[in-house]
């Protein structure tokens, strides 16, 4: 019989990942962000408050719905510096998006657009993944060119888990206990949704690793657990709330073979602080937390972005030829107190002190801390409150009061300013 026989072909095409790809792609949505560039300025001062000319510069991604009345879930780094941001649903309606928040930190921030009941994603859950687990990848990968809001969808197997990315070449990214994928991922599929043969979330697809900005089979995820967390506390407080320990771990540079497994060394610990109460010391080897061994100081870096206020830490400690259990319990992070240096207006400075240091998990031995910047300062500058002047252009910077006499160049000059941000390097240029 034809009409058995064609209901026998289309069941069989009927796949477990094809069903997955229909039950996620209606709550897939692309985004457009519009983000204002300075092109130049006369002065310093000119620079800071008076741009001359601007250019409007498209980014593109990928976000999914997390809730019926309009909350969506992106990339952080899809819609930073957004003036403008407009969300296309998989029927093709665009709505413009407000951003309720982002934490540059884990790479997320929500949007939401005014429409009720859409359909939404279906959580899944990221630690109990299995390394050959077929996953799907829905996206908009080059949504500019392709110009259509339905999303795409990519097929591949769960490479690895609990990955630490670290930067390489022109990467700046440093992201923590990533899913690894080689469902390819491309340029506009950031932010878009990861599920497993279900159909469910289990991770928002974020970092690929390729020197062509292609894919070439080496994608990351971030887990969804992490991402809804951040959402929520979005959702409820505007921000995230960060967990404060009180200790500062050696980092790469200050470790011999780092990679290998051997633990993290304590290189200092706020007077008072949660660490300090515990009975933690300088020079202290963590080798466990939380039951999870730690290799080095990314293991270290990847709990400490999963704990809430109030959480406790149970560590198994090196301490002399000892080797002893500590408790740790989680506060708020404590606000600056120290002097506070005026740049101009809209931009505090402190100096890093080693208070400062351990309180805020600073990396770098010297340099500056922008406590506060108003916001035309970061749009014209990309520079944000919390990020460390470590050196402008081949000077270090070791005083709040060297910057301005720094920043003091002739108009049309570049100035490179290279700052620690959430325990990464990076810099931005300045055109002058």
């Amino acid at each position: 019989d034809r009409t058995t026989r064609q209901a026998a072909i289309d069941a069989s095409r009927r796949t477990a990942l094809v069903t997955a790809a229909d039950r996620a792609s209606g709550a897939v949505v692309s985004i457009n962000a519009s983000a204002r560039r300075q092109a130049s300025a006369r002065s310093p001062w000119d620079f800071f408050f008076v741009p001359e000319r601007s250019r409007v510069v498209e980014g593109y991604g990928t976000g999914f719905v997390i809730r019926p009345n309009g909350v969506i879930v992106t990339n952080q780094h899809v819609v930073a510096n957004a003036e403008r941001v407009v969300v296309t649903l998989a029927d093709g309606t665009d709505l413009p998006a407000t951003v309720l928040g982002e934490d540059p930190l884990t790479d997320i921030a929500v949007l939401q657009v005014k429409r009720q009941a859409l359909p939404t994603v279906s959580p899944g859950g990221s630690t109990d993944l299995m390394i050959g687990e077929w996953v799907v990848a829905l996206g908009n990968p080059y949504a500019y060119l392709l110009g259509n809001s339905e999303p795409t969808v990519t097929v591949g197997v769960v490479s690895g888990t609990n990955r630490n990315i670290l930067p390489t070449g022109d990467q700046t990214g440093l992201y923590f206990d990533m899913i690894q994928t080689d469902a390819a991922i491309n340029p506009g599929n950031s932010g878009g949704p990861l599920t497993n043969a279900l159909g469910e979330v289990v991770g928002v697809n974020s970092s690929i690793f390729s020197n062509s900005g292609g894919s070439v089979g080496l994608g990351f995820a971030i887990p969804i657990e992490r991402a809804l967390r951040v959402a929520d506390e979005i959702i409820r407080h505007g921000t995230v709330r960060r967990a404060w320990v009180g200790l500062e771990v050696e980092g790469a540079s200050a470790m011999r073979n780092w990679k290998r497994a051997g633990g993290v060394t304590v290189a200092s610990v706020a007077p008072g602080g949660p660490a300090a109460k515990a009975s933690l010391r300088r020079s202290d080897v963590l080798t466990e937390a939380n039951g999870r061994p730690l290799r080095n100081y990314l293991d270290w870096e990847a709990v400490k972005l999963d704990l809430h206020v109030g959480d406790a830490v149970d560590l198994s400690v090196r301490s002399g030829r000892q080797t002893v259990r500590r408790r740790v319990v989680t506060g708020d992070l404590p606000t600056v107190t120290a002097e506070k240096y005026t740049l101009l207006e809209g931009l505090e400075l402190v100096d890093v002190t080693p208070v400062i240091r351990a309180e805020r998990g600073i990396r770098s031995e010297q340099g500056v801390l922008i406590f506060s910047i108003a916001p035309p300062v970061t749009q014209q500058t990309a520079l944000r409150a919390g990020d460390v002047i470590l050196a402008i252009n081949r000077t270090p910077v070791r005083a709040a009061s060297q910057v301005g006499e720094l920043l003091n160049v002739r108009p049309g000059e570049i100035v490179r300013i290279y700052v620690e941000r959430e325990g990464q390097i990076t810099f931005t240029d300045l055109v002058f």
